[in-house]
């Protein structure tokens, strides 16, 4: 009997139909040519979903979710909503997804496409052959923290509170996320925190020491300070492997990496959960409402991310290895959308891109 597999696709905001049309569009030829079938269903989230049940998140959504095998979201936020209640706003419907579905592990790979080279504001040498993983704890830390909020001390004067916390089964679970997938590629982890000047960094990097002489001493760990990591993902990014830090500075420091790349555009990102939840695939890219509606948005990344849907949610890794050839294959080609557009290539619309890349899997 053919195996069939349940994907949520929640669009989002500005250009995340756009590009989240392009998934479809792979979708359907998945269901023509293998040996399994993909059942989609559409679903709201961000504005588009505040619009309609003035909730950025709604729980009927949330369920639906749940009962699916994993999550393609698109990008949420605009300017639309500025003037909505913090905890009313896109972006908090994004976290509720997130939070309710314990998705802990966000992973965001940095990698460098030869074609695109010369994207990228660094010198070539400097990143030619460039594969980073960053491993961003998702769920706890200061985003997450209690107390929080801003009081009114009197007199004109406010004060604004958030809290970093961590524990140890926080810290040892994202930490074996970090050295399972450093198995599988170089053996490296480096751990980053600021342990010189905050409490929280100092038990992360004991509990993560811990966890790698009970546990994984076959894979070499290092320390670093996050600022540091900062500089050194500018001065030598090759020396990393993996890296593994807290939801702060995890937001920080994957947002730096995946500029070294030349396009947000090109990035995918997985935020996984216990190994039987549901996960949640997206591009680092934003919503762009600039550009909404033009078909000028790159799909690449939301392409990408489905590509690592079908490997880490549906162990189809060799389709997955098939479609990031395909994307190589058409950079190669000099197929181009405007964020990536260079000398001597051909720019080509959101949907005309999804059209090359269907065309070279046929091929």
């Amino acid at each position: 009997m053919t195996h069939t597999y349940k994907l949520m696709i929640l669009p989002g905001d500005g250009i995340g139909p756009e590009v989240m049309g392009e998934v479809k569009k792979i979708v359907a030829w998945i269901n023509e040519h293998a040996d399994f079938k993909i059942e989609t269903e559409d679903g709201l989230i961000g504005g588009a979903s505040y619009d309609e049940f003035e909730s950025p998140f709604d729980d009927s959504t949330l369920e639906r979710c749940r009962a699916a095998d994993a999550i393609m979201l698109g990008a949420v936020g605009g300017p639309k909503w500025d003037g909505v209640d913090y905890n009313l706003r896109p972006e908090a419907g994004l976290l509720k997804l997130r939070k309710e579905l314990d998705l802990f592990a966000n992973l965001r790979p940095a990698l460098v496409f030869d074609a695109l080279i010369d994207a990228s504001t660094l010198k070539p040498e400097v990143i030619r052959g460039l594969d980073i993983l960053i491993v961003r704890e998702l769920t706890g830390g200061v985003y997450f923290g209690e107390p929080r909020g801003i009081e009114d001390l009197g007199g004109g004067e406010r004060r604004g509170v958030n809290t970093q916390i961590y524990t140890t089964s926080e810290i040892k679970r994202i930490g074996r996320v970090a050295f399972d997938l450093a198995r599988k590629r170089n053996n490296r982890v480096m751990s980053c925190e600021k342990a010189n000047v905050m409490d929280s960094g100092k038990l992360w990097r004991e509990d993560m020491s811990a966890l790698h002489e009970d546990e994984f001493s076959d894979v070499q760990l290092d320390h670093m300070y996050a600022d540091n990591c900062a500089m050194q993902l500018l001065r030598d990014p090759k020396q990393f492997d993996v890296i593994v830090t807290d939801n702060l500075f995890g937001d920080l420091l994957s947002d730096a990496a995946a500029m070294l790349t030349g396009s947000l555009g090109m990035l995918p990102s997985a935020s996984l959960g216990a190994p039987s939840a549901t996960a949640l695939y997206e591009p680092v890219h934003g919503s762009a409402p600039d550009i909404a509606g033009q078909g000028k948005a790159n799909p690449l990344a939301t392409i990408l991310s489905f590509a690592m849907c079908l490997r880490y949610s549906f162990d189809q890794g060799d389709l997955a290895d098939k479609i990031e050839q395909a994307v190589q294959r058409v950079l190669n080609s000099g197929t181009r959308t405007p964020d990536i557009m260079a000398k001597d290539c051909r720019e080509v619309s959101t949907s005309a891109m999804g059209d090359a890349l269907i065309a070279e899997l046929k091929n």
